[in-house]
């Protein structure tokens, strides 16, 4: 699916429809620190393997594409999920 790389969209902090840039949404780093990252960690130490058992049979093909959409005037962000898709290409404005 292709897409714009700016869009014109409602801002709710603007209070107006107001130009956003464009683009594809992707997790930040895990955090270490985190509660349930040590627990997990702590749960791969000593002589067993690992937590849970792996996955052998992949049932799904794609992953759920999310676009982050900045406002160009103030900045806000707005998450637009787009839904199970295998390719997503952002285009530039004719």
């Amino acid at each position: 699916m292709k897409f714009p790389k700016v869009v014109n969209a409602y801002c709710p902090r603007c209070n107006a429809y107001t130009e956003h840039t464009v683009s594809i949404y992707s997790h930040g780093k895990r955090r270490n620190l985190a509660e349930g990252q040590r627990r997990y960690l702590r749960k791969l130490k000593g002589y067993g393997s690992s937590r849970k058992p792996k996955q052998k049979r992949f049932a799904k093909t794609t992953k759920v594409v999310v676009l982050k959409l900045q406002c160009r005037q103030c900045g806000y962000v707005i998450m637009k999920p787009l839904g199970r898709l295998k390719k997503v290409e952002l285009t530039e404005v004719r």
